[in-house]
């Protein structure tokens, strides 16, 4: 054991150790690039805005993309709100002609049912028949009363 402590090097500073790793550590192999078509190449190309991140984070124009992020999501929740009230409206519609037609429906029956022909013949089995003399104004003078 003693002869194992006197065979290993003495450990370098760490900063040291860093680099030798680094120099010892195998290098990546390189491939090579593709010829295809790329998107993101293509955005790149066309839309270059690392100038503006040179020095970091432009908060200056912090304001205006938080206004234009507000500014759209309000526009599409009004897009959802108004689709909402539009399915809304076509239900209310449909509901409304069903009602329209189930009123017409009574209304016909209503019609039907109050000619006096068809009430004379409803109540004749309670015993009540039409009167066939005319009606007449009974006059009460005004001593009487």
């Amino acid at each position: 054991m003693a002869s194992n402590l006197m065979t290993t090097k003495p450990r370098a500073p760490k900063a040291n150790r860093v680099r030798r790793k680094a120099e010892e550590a195998p290098q990546a192999t390189v491939t090579p690039k593709r010829s295809g078509f790329s998107l993101f190449k293509l955005l790149e190309k066309y839309t270059n805005v690392d100038f503006l991140f040179e020095e970091g984070v432009p908060l200056r124009y912090l304001p205006h993309v938080l206004f234009l992020t507000g500014i759209t999501l309000f526009y599409i929740g009004n897009t959802h709100y108004a689709e909402k009230i539009i399915r809304r409206i076509d239900k209310i519609k449909v509901e409304t002609e069903d009602l329209r037609a189930d009123y017409t429906t009574l209304k016909a029956d209503y019609m039907e049912a109050s000619k006096q022909s068809v009430v004379a013949g409803n109540v004749a089995p309670l015993g009540l028949v039409e009167s066939s003399s005319p009606p007449y104004q009974v006059e009460v003078a005004a001593d009487e009363y």
